[in-house]
């Protein structure tokens, strides 16, 4: 299984989200973010209104902060978009409403390493230039 002889991994925002619930053993030695999951994190308390689930979110956030030292969607990763927007577009969707999916899968693609989600959908088309690995979600959320 790649979770367990993968040394590195960038994991995306639905990972970092969920992580308490997953089964570690699916999930690289050393995990990594993308400065685009702090980004999607950020927002996360502002786009509810439930008081419940804004400290919820706000404290994914700030263990997040704590925990990880974020790679950065830098020029390498800007360029590797473009690539990744192409794929997209030549699969038949649409990278309009994926933008931040599509920045992270950048970052994985720009680093050279596989990127882990909840959600491999949102990566369909990118199999020749990056390594998606799907992570089951879990039945109870984290």
């Amino acid at each position: 299984m790649i979770g367990e002889s993968t040394v590195r991994g960038l994991i995306d925002t639905n990972i970092v989200i969920h992580l308490t619930a997953l089964d570690f053993s699916l999930l690289p030695d050393e995990m990594v973010i993308s400065s685009v999951t702090l980004t999607e994190l950020s927002a996360g308390p502002h786009l509810t209104e439930d008081p419940a689930e804004r400290a919820r979110r706000i404290s994914v956030l700030q263990h997040t902060e704590a925990t990880f030292d974020p790679l950065p969607f830098d020029a390498e990763g800007a360029r590797a978009y473009g690539v990744i927007c192409a794929a997209v577009r030549a699969a038949g969707r649409t990278p309009r409403r994926r933008i931040a999916d599509l920045m992270i899968a950048s970052v994985a693609a720009a680093n050279r390493i596989p990127l882990f989600t909840t959600n491999p959908d949102d990566f369909v088309g990118l199999d020749r230039l990056v390594t998606v690995v799907a992570i089951p979600r879990p039945a109870v959320a984290g």
